[in-house]
């Protein structure tokens, strides 16, 4: 039980970069971005090519794949979002769903759908108190704090957080008030986009490359941003844990092969329960 709690502890660090993502982009957009799942392959695609095709060591490799994904985060808002901006949010949603089949397919059309792994050492476990880690799962929980501290320090402290938040209350406000919405949305894209790229690098070093490796977490992603409250940043990093911590003490009760389905139940649950989470969700007025 203690070694699940563990596991599950880092499983929601990991859950928990792409879910700030995703309530980030809701926050500021007012949809919810079902690529997610596809930019999460991209990231891990993009630090496999670094790290396979140009060299590059891990620690060189996430870094750049972080400002790749970054970039094409922000071309896809300029070039699909920003045109359908005042859309309802079925057409935002449908247009994710286009942007996720693109991606996927593309990495597909290059790559195939074989399964890769990155080039790292290999190094023993760590023991602790009977408790085992692994490297990689060290590397998750130094990179997922950092992050999160870093997006912390940024909505609080920074121009752009404030600007971000103000949108978030109310956008045309925001504009009233001479804060350039469109500069700050291509921000929060690129933000997002350095999330969801670490996410898909963590997860590639714990396990393997390949097309669906993204898609495997969009459950898992969309149940920990609704359980904190959808476009509440704080809150999904709570919901994130809530969903590691029951994903990986249900596999001493159950098969692993049903970890989707229990963040499903979790997920309806919640909405049931309390439909705007357990922080509250962030509701924004047009």
């Amino acid at each position: 039980m203690m070694q699940a709690l563990l596991n599950g502890l880092v499983s929601g660090l990991l859950i928990a970069l792409p879910a700030i993502a995703l309530s980030l982009t809701y926050g500021i957009l007012n949809f919810a971005n079902f690529s997610i799942g596809a930019m999460i392959t991209t990231g891990a695609y993009l630090a496999y090519i670094a790290n396979t095709s140009l060299g590059a060591p891990i620690v060189l490799a996430a870094p750049l794949a972080a400002v790749g994904l970054a970039l094409i985060a922000i071309a896809i808002q300029r070039g699909v979002y920003r045109r359908i901006r005042n859309a309802d949010h079925v057409t935002l949603l449908v247009a994710s769903m286009g942007v996720a089949f693109v991606l996927e397919n593309v990495l597909r059309f290059f790559y195939g759908a074989d399964v890769r792994t990155l080039d790292v050492p290999v190094a023993r476990p760590l023991i602790w108190h009977g408790l085992r880690l692994n490297h990689e799962q060290l590397q998750i929980a130094v990179v997922a704090l950092s992050a999160m501290a870093a997006v912390a320090f940024l909505l609080k402290r920074t121009r752009l957080g404030r600007a971000m938040r103000a949108i978030s209350d109310d956008p045309d406000l925001a504009e009233v008030r001479g804060i350039e919405r469109a500069r700050t949305v291509d921000w929060t894209w690129a933000i997002s986009g350095v999330l969801t790229a670490l996410a898909g690098v963590m997860i590639a070093l714990d396990g393997i490359v390949d097309p669906l490796i993204g898609m495997n977490y969009l459950v898992s992603v969309f149940a920990a941003a609704v359980i904190g409250g959808l476009g509440n940043p704080f809150g999904a990093v709570v919901g994130a844990l809530i969903i590691g911590l029951v994903e990986e003490t249900s596999a001493l009760a159950v098969s692993t092969t049903y970890r989707q389905g229990i963040s499903f139940v979790v997920l309806v649950l919640v909405l049931l329960m309390r439909p705007q989470g357990l922080f509250g969700a962030v509701r924004i007025r047009r």
